[in-house]
């Protein structure tokens, strides 16, 4: 979750818990993958039931639906093709891709790193290998790596280099092999089809790789191709992806605001495109969709109309850098691309420019932004700024453009002392009063399964003297059926706040014991205690209060014998010590 050299995170496998000590991040297994791996509650249920071998059953109440049947073989195959792909770069046949990777600056270091083989020519000779290994030619063909001709099923890839395309998690889902031969008819760039677990518009390539430093920074850099990712990460910028054979699309925002996180103004997605017209239209398309990011977008240009690669074939790795740290807002590009094709030294052309960028700007969601784009478009046109303000309202209030709801600014956020009000274990206090009610509530929130039900309850009925404790404590009094598995998760998620945290602290912490069996004995000790304290309390409120009443009064006949009933319950608790 985040980078520090102390042992701060702890899992607690008998409760199906960890913690954050540092950040204050904790939840079950699945809230571990979703933050990890950035994937829906599905997918990680979906995950975590193929690793254990575990059957789903739907809403319907039926088994998996069709197209999740299957999907670990599809995964399987998919790894084992990446594989003889990636031995088969080292063979003699292969030195046209190795001469295709070496000639755009990547060696056999770079190679390794992203996986990249090499499909050979012959028609099936990726089918032979993977038959051998157990893969029915239906699962080959449902992955997407054969294909059925007239003479039988063939390879999908042929005398290509083969780039693996991984989903977040890191697994092998699809292919792209870009053409090496003068003799292949094929199109240029060939990706894997439509498949259960391939979907192309799901899809960004790198992003296994990146994800870490995406989520971290805070930025992602969209690129045109496989190699331009090699680039990037190889001159540093460790945050590019590219999309696989597809625009740039509302999906891969999707994706991308998983990983980055949904901050309005942290955020900064660059897109690179070349100058000429079709990265022109790319980018049109991509500001179409980039309004649904909260963060910042930019578009970076290279010089000469150089992408990425080529850029760091000619000039290294500093210019890859320069080229990323010299973007310009994509709202100042697209608003260039609008008004590009008009004589703005006549008064026609300027308006056309005007009623041809006003939108761009009246589409604009930040409030604040957008006056200040009000000037800057009057300057391009070198029109009067009111001129334009008076445009740009017409083109939202007509439905050419329009104003979309404001990104929640600092005051729809929570509020910034939040964290500050946050109490962990390191700030509750060392008196004996707070050690106990602490280790008390680490025993029971462990090893409550293990307890005996009765003396958990008698001793969670009697309030705490710390109020942060006392909070987790009404919590875990009220979960039902502590002998039944993630009780204790439930309950810490039900703790109010500022407190919750304290309570996944409580959960995931160390237990002074040696053992689970010393450490359920403790537990009951420290329940017991719980108890004894509250008897004690009571019996010295009471002899406080004999002392001011008359002894023979009816008041002081019944605290007597509530003091011999007290000295009984504790010469009871003293016993079973």
């Amino acid at each position: 979750f985040h980078d520090e050299r102390s042992p701060s995170f702890n899992v607690r496998p008998q409760a199906g818990f960890y913690h954050c000590f540092g950040c204050g991040e904790s939840g079950d297994v699945y809230s571990f993958l979703r933050a990890m791996d950035h994937v829906t509650f599905t997918e990680a249920v979906e995950r975590l039931a193929a690793r254990v071998g575990y059957t789903l059953h739907y809403e319907d109440g039926g088994a998996a639906a069709p197209e999740s049947t299957g999907r670990a073989r599809l995964y399987a195959a998919n790894a084992a093709a990446a594989e003889f792909f990636r031995g088969q770069l080292a063979t003699g046949e292969a030195d046209a891709a190795r001469r295709f990777l070496g000639q755009r600056g990547f060696d056999a270091g770079a190679a390794a790193h992203f996986g990249v083989g090499y499909a050979p020519k012959g028609w099936s000779g990726m089918h032979s290998a993977l038959r051998a290994q157990g893969y029915s030619d239906e699962e080959l063909s449902s992955a997407g790596l054969v294909s059925q001709g007239q003479r039988g099923v063939y390879d999908r890839f042929r005398g290509r280099v083969v780039w693996p395309i991984r989903d977040v998690t890191g697994q092998v889902i699809g292919f792209g092999a870009r053409r090496l031969y003068d003799d292949d008819n094929g199109p240029k760039y060939l990706n894997t089809p439509e498949t259960a677990i391939y979907k192309k518009a799901q899809v960004l390539y790198g992003l296994d790789l990146a994800k870490r430093d995406i989520s971290r920074a805070h930025r992602v850099v969209v690129v045109e191709g496989y190699t331009d990712v090699m680039a990037c990460h190889l001159a540093g910028i460790t945050t590019a992806i590219a999309t696989c054979g597809t625009a740039f699309g509302s999906d891969h925002i999707t994706m991308l605001r998983r990983v980055m996180g949904d901050d309005s103004t942290a955020g900064e997605v660059v897109f690179t495109f070349d100058p000429d017209a079709a990265g022109q239209k790319a980018a049109l398309r991509a500001f179409a969709e980039a309004k649904r990011f909260n963060a910042q977008t930019y578009v970076a240009t290279g010089p000469e109309g150089l992408d990425p690669c080529d850029l760091r074939l000619a000039r290294g790795d500093g210019a890859v850098r320069a080229l990323i740290e010299t973007k310009v807002p994509m709202v100042e590009f697209v608003l260039d691309q609008r008004i590009a094709g008009y004589d703005l030294a006549s008064v026609e052309g300027r308006v056309g420019a005007l009623r041809a960028a006003a939108p761009v700007v009246a589409e604009m969601r930040d409030p604040l932004l957008q006056p200040e784009y009000v000037r800057v478009l009057a300057r391009r046109l070198g029109m009067d700024t009111e001129a334009v303000r008076r445009e740009v309202g017409h083109a939202g209030r007509d439905g050419t453009g329009g104003r979309r709801d404001a990104a929640p600014g600092p005051a729809s956020r929570a509020p910034a002392d939040e964290t500050a009000m946050r109490v962990s274990l390191a700030s509750l206090p060392r008196n004996p009063d707070a050690v106990l009610e602490r280790n008390a509530l680490m025993g029971v929130l462990q090893f409550g399964h293990r307890m005996d039900a009765a003396v958990v309850s008698r001793a969670l009925e009697l309030p705490f003297r710390h109020p942060a404790l006392d909070a987790v404590r009404v919590a875990v009094l009220g979960a039902p059926d502590k002998q039944r598995p993630g009780w204790a998760v439930d309950a810490v998620s039900t703790v109010r706040e500022p407190y919750r945290s304290l309570a996944a602290e409580l959960l995931a912490g160390d237990f002074p014991a040696l053992n689970d069996e010393e450490a359920v004995a403790s537990s009951h000790d420290l329940a017991r205690r719980l108890v004894m304290r509250a008897v004690e309390s009571e019996k010295n409120e009471l002899l406080g209060a004999i002392q001011r009443v008359p002894a023979d009064s009816e008041q002081g006949r019944v605290i007597r014998l509530r003091l011999r009933e007290l000295d009984a319950q504790r010469q009871s608790l003293v016993d079973q010590a």
